[in-house]
């Protein structure tokens, strides 16, 4: 009998929460649909198939009939469906209660849909930490599937990783499986043969080695040119599928849980925190991702035996990089926390399931994809915890009173405003800026705006590289998306522009008098003073309303100046009707006169990329798109808002501003290419001022908002 191995393929299949029914369309018929007909072609090829909650909602909303063949696939023993977090969340990042809710939720819809409840559990970005046990076998799993790097890390040897280890947690036993490294790369990009052959090198006499292939569905077909590969005239999946089903005396496909039912772990593992190496990579600061990237290409090369424990950063380390996912991150936190002392009822169920999809990990990192650069991904995902926040403290009872804590765990407070109609959070460690300010009617986070960053692929742009992909043909291989580096547009490297100060809204700006609205659109002009990110002090707090103060040095061309920054911020009008005002003082501390033009910047998100009509801004009458630039002198107001959103905010300022706006856009990856993305537009407000030594000044704007509708829906809505 010649040597043998089993093959366990899982592929998972994902969509974001908050995606366009297109994408979720496209992608169906060019990578969901295929590999189910391919399975009913090729009855004898088993493996596992995982589809995250909202993309088994869409499937039975959209193509029922696909779920029906998956049920039938089940029932004939030929696929087993994995479990995991229903909206796909990376579970470390979760209170232990909705861990549960999550795996839970997932395990009973899976069971209604194909009649068998899951006991494998697919983890979301394969990122791990060592309590995980305790939440997945709470939840009814006994296995799920990391990285081969994690089993680098648990110190593994190379030859010992064929097959699933036992771990455990306060006495919860679970097994864990590994994808295999050389499996997952070379399927389906390199040639059928060459993946026959490599698994032919692994099989051994008594034939208990298991290769575990985990990875995206999406791969096979729906990536850049993987269709025509996959399916077209190349047909890589059913030239795969012949290939095992010919050699299947020595070469048998299995499922996780039916090799578990038949063997067991091969040993005992312990695995530190860590997801798969690319995170790893990707979670580090540009430089050092840059580094790190270089170091290991190099040693892989080399066969350098340093390769093996080399590792990046934590996942969590992307709330170190960006500030705008730590502040995402810690407010879903508070608002789990809200939504778990509701009262048991209808309400709280609705606000649960809100919190839940706010959850979805797409928006929560960065890596190869477009994750937090996604403005629609990161405003659905904001939506759902805009609506839970809602609802708790409709049913809890909202107060308008000026609350002091520390919102984004730095050890240092901020402020956080609410009324029926928006919540405020004001950092009083920069400036007193305006982080979130969410409109609640229209779940709308009208704040939420990304910063410009340096990023390590950028200097792929800097360098020139901009290639496409070569497709396979037979002696050849297919480029992993990893290795595709292409633009959808061209001279994006004369786009990269890196902000100095973090995006919040209601910044006090001192700009020199010769500025123009062109250096500021562009990202150019730097602030004079130090107090954009100084830090203030509260001078009176309490109903809807905040005072602080703060210093800043001014630098102009007549010598530097030390000013005081008095700033109130008010809460004001209805739910439909919500007004946010900021009111600045400035007083002149220093010896010699403070000549400047001074400005409120505001940075809103309304979702106006690629031109969108609904997105706009209105000037005198007249509108324009909200993803281009302007100015106009001596404004009393200036309108801006999206109609399919249903926001519209108009800035009052007093007294009569210059006005000049333009579109926050960054240079980021994607599936399909570096791309330019709207993240939101600043709008600055400015008055030219000369104030005498102790001369202040005081300007403000109202931001008022009208909602269309409320769009709080089911029990409890007001």
């Amino acid at each position: 009998m010649p040597p043998r191995i089993s093959l366990a393929l899982t592929l998972h299949n994902h969509q974001p929460v908050g995606n366009f029914g297109w994408v979720i369309e496209e992608t169906y018929q060019r990578a969901y649909l295929p590999m189910l007909e391919a399975l009913d072609r090729h009855p004898g090829i088993r493996l596992a198939l995982h589809y995250t909650g909202p993309l088994l909602e869409w499937l039975v909303a959209e193509r029922p009939e696909a779920i029906a063949r998956l049920r039938a696939l089940v029932e004939r023993g030929q696929v087993e469906v994995l479990g995991g977090g229903y909206f796909e969340p990376v579970l470390a990042s979760l209170p232990e209660r909705d861990r549960i809710s999550q795996l839970v939720r997932m395990a009973g819809a899976i069971e209604s849909l194909v009649g068998r409840r899951p006991r494998t559990a697919w983890l979301a970005e394969r990122v791990w930490e060592p309590d995980l046990p305790t939440s997945l076998v709470a939840a009814g799993y006994a296995a799920t599937i990391v990285d081969d790097a994690h089993f680098r890390a648990a110190a593994i040897p190379e030859d010992a990783m064929w097959g699933p280890y036992s771990t455990d947690d306060q006495g919860k036993l679970l097994t864990v499986f590994g994808t295999e490294q050389g499996l997952r790369y070379r399927i389906p990009f390199r040639q059928v043969d060459e993946v026959i052959a490599y698994l032919r090198e692994h099989a051994t006499d008594d034939g208990h080695r298991l290769g575990t292939m985990g990875d995206d569905g999406e791969k096979f077909g729906a990536w850049p040119s993987t269709w025509r590969h996959c399916w077209g005239e190349e047909r890589w999946v059913d030239r795969f599928f012949e290939a095992l089903e010919a050699n299947a005396d020595w070469l048998a496909t299995t499922t996780p849980a039916d090799w578990l039912a038949a063997n067991g772990p091969l040993g005992r593992v312990y695995i530190p925190v860590g997801s798969y190496a690319e995170m790893g990579e990707w979670a580090l600061p540009p430089d050092e991702s840059r580094a790190f990237h270089e170091t290991m290409e190099r040693d892989r090369a080399e066969g350098r035996p340093e390769a093996r424990w080399l590792r990046g950063a934590s996942w969590r380390n992307f709330q170190v990089k960006y500030r705008e996912i730590n502040d995402l991150h810690k407010r879903m936190l508070r608002v789990s926390d809200k939504v778990a002392a509701m009262a048991a009822g209808p309400v709280r169920e609705s606000a649960l399931d809100d919190l839940l999809r706010g959850q979805s990990n797409d928006v929560y990192w960065h890596g190869l994809f477009g994750g937090i650069y996604l403005p629609h991904l990161r405003l659905a995902t904001l939506a759902h915890l805009v609506a839970a926040e809602d609802a708790a403290d409709r049913a809890l009872g909202t107060s308008r009173a000026a609350e002091v804590m520390d919102l984004d765990l730095d050890g240092r407070a901020e402020v956080r405003l609410a009324d029926a109609g928006q919540v405020v959070t004001v950092d009083l460690d920069e400036g007193s800026g305006i982080g979130d300010w969410d409109i609640r009617a229209a779940r709308h986070a009208l704040t939420a705006v990304l910063r410009r960053r340096p990023e390590a692929y950028h200097e792929a742009l800097r360098r020139g590289t901009d290639s496409g992909t070569t497709s396979a043909d037979e002696g050849a291989s297919l480029a992993s998306i990893h290795d595709i580096v292409r633009s959808k547009e061209a001279g994006l490297a004369d786009r990269l522009r890196y902000d100095d100060h973090e995006r919040r809204s209601g910044l006090v700006r001192f700009l020199p008098l010769d500025a123009t609205a062109a250096t500021f659109g562009a990202g150019e002009q730097a602030d004079l003073g130090d107090g954009l990110a100084g830090r203030t002090e509260i001078v009176e707090a309490g109903d809807g309303r905040v005072v602080t103060r703060g210093a800043a040095r001014i630098r102009t061309a007549q010598g530097d100046r030390q000013v005081e920054i008095r700033k109130a911020i008010a809460l004001g009008g209805d739910r439909l009707h919500p007004t946010l005002t900021v009111a600045v003082t400035v007083r002149n501390d220093g010896e010699g006169p403070l000549r400047c033009r001074l400005g409120q910047e505001w940075s809103l998100m309304l979702l106006g990329g690629g031109g969108n009509p609904s997105a706009w801004y209105e000037v005198g009458g007249t509108r324009r798109a909200h993803d281009g630039s302007g100015s106009a002198e001596s404004v009393e107001r200036i309108g801006q808002g999206n109609d399919w959103v249903g926001v519209a905010v108009e800035g009052r300022p007093t007294p009569a501003a210059d006005a000049w706006w333009a579109a926050i856009e960054t240079v980021s990856n994607s599936e399909d290419g570096f791309e330019r993305v709207y993240q939101g537009s600043s709008l600055l407000f400015s008055w030219l001022v000369d104030l005498a030594p102790g001369a202040e000044i005081t300007v403000s704007v109202q931001q008022a908002v009208r909602v269309d509708r409320d769009r709080a829906s089911g029990p409890g809505a007001s």
